[in-house]
């Protein structure tokens, strides 16, 4: 797993939706993952130029990308997607990996509820808190692997 991605380096955490891309960073030495922002999604070529400029405004070395299974581990409709959305921008030269996400929106959601935070704010954050959890996830076992 640790081969799929380089040494050091900032990486970005996607959480890929129908309908928005959370995204997150985290620092060189793999330590923390933070949240950025969430992108609309609108047409693929759009959404892979917003992509782009997310990745050269952080000097991003690879890519984590949350692969959303079923329960009991094996992949539906929504992970074919994102297995096709991997495909589709491997040509930001990056490498990819793709993360286990089958608990992180309710995760997310549930230590936001704890924290009091409004549905509105919710709404607003879940996805890129979302793609924090998956990244934090893949560099917390890289760093232990």
């Amino acid at each position: 797993m640790r081969a799929l991605l380089p040494s050091g380096g900032a990486l970005i955490g996607l959480d890929l939706g129908t309908k928005t891309i959370g995204t997150a960073f985290c620092d060189a030495g793999w330590s923390f993952a933070t949240p950025a922002t969430t992108i609309k999604r609108r047409k693929f070529l759009a959404d892979r130029e917003e992509l782009r400029t997310a990745i050269a405004s952080r000097n991003v070395r690879g890519i984590v990308l949350g692969l959303p299974r079923n329960l009991d581990g094996s992949e539906g409709p929504r992970a074919q997607s994102t297995r096709a959305f991997a495909r589709n921008i491997a040509d930001l030269g990056l490498p990819i990996l793709l993360w286990d996400e089958r608990w992180s929106t309710q995760a997310v959601e549930r230590s936001m509820i704890e924290q009091d935070v409004s549905r509105g704010k919710r709404a607003e954050r879940i996805d890129s808190a979302a793609a924090a959890y998956i990244l934090q996830g893949a560099i917390d076992a890289l760093m232990l692997g």
